[in-house]
């Protein structure tokens, strides 16, 4: 019992950068007390003393904000940061190293009895204010945005983000890198190039970036037909595309400042 309690002290330092010392972790962590009370009130429950485990997590939930249903299933090294608002059901599942902030919701969607909450793999992190709601899966590894709803499953490793959930689909290399390019050739600051944006507006400018490339590698394969027919010198009088900075206002055509 010692060392799981000595497993769970240390899974905070490696989390949470505000730990100082272990005794400052035992007694003001609320998220550690509703874990370890949570495994008293469990036990309780898988004996039959049902009324007992919820009167006790009840008590639990009083002095910590966090409601843990005695139903459900934790891992090892589970962490719940900060923990007020944190709602577990009954039938969740939660692998090891999962890692809870406040606000998180793992809810049912269904008044049906059996299973009806989510199942959580390894290694999970789900940000504040986020739902996971129904009998769905999370794979290890995912993560999930802050105030996400998530309803549908998971896969491992994925990154979820919105309302309702989707997955970030992630670039490949190259094509981040050419519409890194792209950007820079037609003078532009790559705000539409970063990787795995889930911003609807950086989303949009990267498809334009994929829209200018295709562009491009139309123009160049007409004038390569032009010049094939000895039709030359058809861009000599367009300037290059290169990074350069806008030209100088002329002072004599400029608007006056105003007051």
């Amino acid at each position: 019992m010692f060392q799981r309690l000595k497993e769970d002290i240390r899974c905070v330092f490696d989390r949470d950068p505000a730990a100082r010392t272990g005794f400052e972790v035992f007694t003001t962590y609320p998220g550690l007390h509703a874990v370890w009370m949570h495994r008293v009130t469990h036990s309780l429950w898988q004996s039959g003393f049902k009324w007992l485990a919820r009167f006790l997590s009840n008590v639990a939930r009083l002095f910590t904000g966090i409601e843990i249903h005695p139903g459900a299933e934790i891992g090892r090294r589970f962490f719940i940061d900060h923990g007020m608002g944190v709602v577990i059901g009954e039938t969740a599942v939660i692998g090891d190293d999962c890692t809870l902030y406040h606000g998180v919701t793992l809810g049912g969607t269904s008044w049906q009895k059996g299973k009806r909450h989510p199942t959580l793999g390894r290694d999970v992190v789900v940000g504040a204010g986020a739902k996971v709601l129904g009998p769905i899966d999370i794979g290890d590894g995912a993560r999930i945005g802050s105030n996400a709803v998530v309803v549908k499953a998971v896969p491992p490793g994925a990154t979820v983000v919105g309302i309702p959930g989707r997955i970030i689909e992630r670039a490949e290399d190259r094509v981040t890198q050419r519409r890194a390019d792209t950007a820079a050739r037609i003078g532009f600051d790559a705000y539409g190039a970063t990787r795995d944006a889930p911003d609807p507006v950086a989303n949009a400018i990267n498809r334009m970036l994929d829209h200018i490339h295709v562009v491009d590698r139309r123009i160049e394969a007409m004038s390569a037909a032009l010049e094939r027919n000895g039709i030359t010198g058809h861009f000599d009088h367009l300037p290059e595309l290169a990074r350069c900075e806008l030209d100088p206002v002329d002072d004599a055509t400029s608007s006056p400042p105003r007051d």
